[in-house]
């Protein structure tokens, strides 16, 4: 037994005394290897008589449970040591300045949208925004859209419940299914500050309304939510050739090319009169549809005169002012200028493909140096 006693004192100080995970590795093999000495006294078990075994084993296995647990301990204190050593010395030094090139990318719609405002801030358009929860009267009444009118439908407009305690005639809000809201809300606040200054009311206009908008519709072309652009212009002796020379103005510079040709055909929108759905001239190029040239057409947004009524709805005389509107979704002059051949992407938050399409962070579009100029 006093053998067995002075290897475990031994042994316990030979762990203690161990400065590293290889001299304690090596205390290891001394005591429990395959040759070790605990290992040793623990096949010589084998040999003893029943009472030998009964008086020897239970020190002999007191002795393995010792050191190996005494291994466990001083192992788990040199690592964490080993590991306090290795954070100490990787430490960062967060004040100094590093140059790290901007990791983020432009989605594709933000940069169209940044190109529009580009465009026709240069033909003299502001930037318009407005509410996308809006009601009734300024997303389908002042625009000229009956009761009647299928676009009101459950199945093609998302309609918000009445809060608690709302009056039972209360107008229903919905979320707004186009921006024309936006050109209502434009012209009533220039009716009223002309109204209020004593003049006859009215007011040269140049507005383009970009934003989201939302239909209940979801299939491989369309999406619940969506973007849309529209434009208003309200002035006195504004003609259908006003129109036209501003879009063929917009989508030459927008596609970049000067070979851009537009076909009107006439169409009906409730809140223009008349109206005209436009193509834009489409080529063939290494099997891919390219606009510019005439070899086909595909159309690109609609347009019209500003219906009277709607002039008269928000406080202006339409026998004095008139104008014109258009819009079109900014999604599809995404897809249509950067190649992109399905919408679904265009919602879904794919890294790999935002910096496929995407733009770098420091891309701001320009006239003179190309408003789509791709990272």
């Amino acid at each position: 037994m006093s053998d067995i006693d002075e290897l475990k004192t031994h042994l316990l100080t030979a762990i203690e005394a161990s400065a590293a995970l290889d001299a304690l590795e090596a205390v290891r093999v001394e005591a429990l290897g395959k040759q070790g000495r605990v290992t040793q006294l623990l096949k010589t078990m084998g040999a003893m008589s029943p009472e030998e075994r009964q008086a020897n084993g239970p020190a002999i296995h007191g002795l393995r449970e010792a050191v190996t647990n005494a291994i466990a301990a001083r192992k788990a204190v040199l690592e964490q040591i080993a590991l306090d050593a290795q954070l100490a010395g990787e430490a960062l030094d967060m004040t100094l300045p590093v140059d790290v090139p901007a990791a983020g990318t432009v989605h594709p719609v933000a940069q169209v949208m940044d190109e529009l405002a580009e465009i026709f801030a240069d033909l003299g358009f502001a930037v318009a925004t407005g509410p996308e929860i809006e009601d009734d009267w300024h997303n389908f009444g002042a625009l000229n859209i009956p009761e009647t009118h299928p676009a009101r439908a459950m199945q093609d407009t998302f309609y918000i419940a009445k809060p608690e305690g709302a009056a039972d005639d209360a107008a229903p809000m919905v979320l707004r299914t186009h921006t024309s809201p936006v050109q209502i809300r434009t012209m009533v606040e220039v009716a009223r500050r002309h109204a209020g200054a004593g003049s006859a009311g009215g007011a040269p206009i140049r507005i383009i309304a970009p934003g989201r908008v939302y239909r209940s519709d979801w299939d491989a072309t369309h999406t619940p939510m969506f973007h849309q652009v529209e434009g208003l212009v309200i002035d006195k002796g504004i003609t259908l050739a006003h129109l036209k020379w501003t879009l063929e103005t917009f989508l030459r510079a927008f596609f970049e090319r000067d070979d851009v040709v537009l076909r009107l055909r006439p169409s009906y929108f409730p809140f223009t009169e008349p109206s005209a759905e436009v193509d834009v001239g489409f080529s063939v190029e290494k099997g891919k549809r390219v606009i510019g040239g005439d070899e086909g057409w595909m159309e690109v947004l609609g347009s019209g005169m500003v219906h009277p009524r709607v002039i008269a709805a928000c406080g202006l005389d339409p026998d004095e002012w008139q104008g014109f509107a258009f819009g079109c979704g900014i999604d599809r002059l995404a897809m249509l200028k950067y190649g992109i051949d399905d919408l679904r992407p265009v919602f879904e938050a794919d890294v790999r493909w935002l910096k496929h399409y995407g733009f770098a962070a420091l891309d701001v579009p320009t006239l003179s140096g190309g408003v789509g100029t791709a990272a």
